[in-house]
């Protein structure tokens, strides 16, 4: 792969090649085992307690069923997958992480707790802490002998977690920083020996970070919160009252606490899209097994149209964000090994190889966690009314889904990260070079729209008209942000539902790539039958044809929206976005009795 993939954001101005991504065939048997072992002992855990069991598990009054699980999850090495290996983790690489990430939706709420585990419980050590705190702590944690937690918001400080209250001061004797302070929202809290605590020295204004020990003293824990799902997680309010935290424990650099939280929280929204694979794809096997069997006007409920909608939409969904997630996963460490070969420590590489896919990890967050949502209530409503009780594990799946939507940054903070990212990233004012020319991409901008409008001299080849539509999804959004963003400047960013709508089309651009590179891989390869290819091929084009449509309408939003340049604005959309012509009914039928045909999602992996 050429170094000018391994820029976030660089899918925009540049041309890809289907050999240069990773999609979910290229997983070996080894790393696809590894998933296959999660899936199972999370099937085992449901054979042997029962799905209502699962479903009504509480971190209140069963933490000690809970716990012992995840100890033998641990045994197995689920909670080391994201430890390097001298430090008693598995070292996988970050692609790999991600698959086994997706294969822990299998366990619901263990996925929450295993997860604030091995990622932001953990990793702030692992990326950014010393030889000493790594070898002190890390090893408990891939044994589940220290249990982790990450404790940042507060309760007047969600989104604005650099507002946090919480505060350090140096002890006299300049060996303890004595913390006082109140955190809510916190995973694993209850149980947890270790917080990875967000809080600010004196009068410092941004957020440094500490490692704190339970058994610090001064640390107290409220009760567990009744929620809405993820009731077997444990989420508690955590105190500090005077809490002494010898000098040594402070994790990074004074003041670079806010740098960090954002960059593990980059972590966190591409292993919540790679959840919501799971998700979806346990939805999808659910869906199809009770539908095939169930029957109304001596009918299966899986021959009718409606259902067939249903399970087709759910079955692009997941082929879109499978696509995604996997190719920015091995784009993150190509990076990281990039970084490494040129001279950088393993710290540096893990930081900045997430920290430039920023804009990626949000995409594949926001659009994982709605699709997951989707999925999670379609499959109830394809159960119908056994679907609302706790033994089918539909309702369960409804109440766990909804919290991705929040965590790691809510999905209409990440819309609008997004678009900062990207202002950032092409920003050549001062003399600055920026990282993604846009500003000089844009010069061929008015010529390409011109050569669009022409009606003849373009090619009619069915995926020639697909790849054209892509690249015009990405030319639309330059062209409006360019607009809008030379004339509001700094105020654009208060008109943050324009931000969000151009966001979407941002999105739309690089799932609908990511879709079509990986067919053509497919095809070009030839590991696939011709069944096998027509699924994707058919999801390719579902795919594009719901984002265009999309895309026209968060389009014509922000044209009006915006009150200025309209005449233009609705030329060059018309120009750009003109109507494709699919027959969508047909494609979701045909996902779905490929779907029903295979008892699940299959689409090459």
């Amino acid at each position: 792969m050429e170094n000018k993939q391994l820029v976030g954001g660089s899918f925009l101005i540049q041309k890809t090649s289907p050999k240069d991504v990773f999609t979910a065939e290229d997983f070996n048997e080894e790393q696809l085992g590894l998933g296959n072992v999660v899936k199972e002992f999370f099937n085992s855990f449901v054979e042997k307690h029962s799905m209502e069991k699962v479903a009504l598990l509480n971190a209140e009054k069963d933490s000690d069923l809970i716990l012992q699980t995840i100890r033998e999850a641990a045994d197995l090495g689920f909670c080391s997958v994201s430890i390097p290996e001298a430090y008693g983790g598995m070292g996988l690489d970050f692609n790999t992480n991600l698959l086994i990430t997706e294969a822990m939706a299998s366990g619901f709420s263990f996925a929450t707790s295993i997860g604030c585990q091995t990622s932001i419980g953990s990793l702030p050590i692992v990326y950014y802490g010393n030889e000493e705190q790594k070898k002190k702590y890390l090893p408990g944690v891939c044994d589940f002998s220290t249990i982790a937690s990450y404790a940042l918001t507060e309760p007047d400080s969600g989104s604005d977690a650099n507002s946090g209250r919480t505060r350090c001061v140096l002890s006299e004797d300049g060996k303890h920083y004595i913390m006082n302070g109140q955190k809510i929202w916190i995973t694993n809290g209850g149980w947890a020996h270790m917080f990875i605590v967000f809080a600010k020295i004196e009068d410092d204004e941004d957020l440094s970070a500490f490692i704190v020990e339970k058994d610090f003293g001064g640390v107290t824990t409220g009760n567990e919160e009744k929620k809405y799902g993820i009731k077997a997680s444990s989420t508690v309010q955590v105190f500090f009252d005077n809490t002494k935290i010898p000098v040594e424990n402070l994790l990074g650099e004074r003041g670079e606490g806010f740098k960090m939280a954002l960059n593990i929280l980059n972590s966190g929204r591409i292993k919540i899209g790679a959840g919501s694979i799971g998700g979806i794809k346990l939805g999808i096997l659910n869906s199809v097994s009770y539908a095939k069997q169930r029957k109304q006007f001596k009918t299966p409920i899986a021959d009718f149209g409606a259902i067939q909608y249903k399970i087709g939409e759910m079955v692009k969904k997941c082929y879109a964000l499978e696509s995604a997630v996997y190719r920015t996963g091995r784009n993150v460490d190509l990076l990281h090994d990039k970084i490494k070969a040129e001279g950088g420590t393993d710290n540096q590489a893990k930081v900045n190889s997430l920290k430039e896919f920023a804009i990626e990890c949000s995409i594949v967050k926001v659009y994982g966690s709605e699709a997951a949502t989707y999925a999670a209530d379609e499959t109830l409503q394809i159960h119908g009314g056994i679907g609302f009780v706790a033994d089918t594990g539909a309702e369960l799946g409804v109440r766990d889904i909804r919290i991705t939507r929040i965590y790691e940054g809510t999905n209409e903070i990440n819309r609008m990260l997004t678009l900062a990212e990207i202002a950032r990233k092409g920003d050549n004012r001062g003399g600055k070079i920026p990282s993604l020319d846009l500003a000089g991409y844009g010069k061929k901008i008015p010529g390409y729209i011109l050569k669009q409008a022409i009606p003849f001299g373009k090619s009619s080849e069915e995926w020639d008209v697909v790849e054209n539509y892509i690249e015009n999804l990405k030319i639309l959004f330059i062209t409006f942000v360019g607009t809008l963003g030379q004339d509001l400047k700094e105020k654009m960013a208060d008109e943050q539902e324009i931000v969000m709508d151009l966001s979407d089309i941002l999105a739309n651009a690089y799932i609908a790539e990511s879709c079509y590179l990986r067919y053509l891989k497919s095809k070009e390869e030839g590991k696939l039958n011709a069944e096998e290819l027509k699924a994707q091929a058919d999801a390719t084009k579902l795919f594009l044809f719901d984002a265009i449509n999309e895309s026209r309408v968060k389009a014509q939003n922000t044209i009006y929206a915006y009150g200025k340049q309209t005449t233009k604005l609705e030329k060059v959309l018309s120009i750009l976005l003109p109507k494709y012509k699919q027959n969508p009914v047909e494609l979701r039928r045909d996902l779905a009795k490929y779907a029903l045909a295979k008892d699940g999602y299959s689409m090459g992996l």
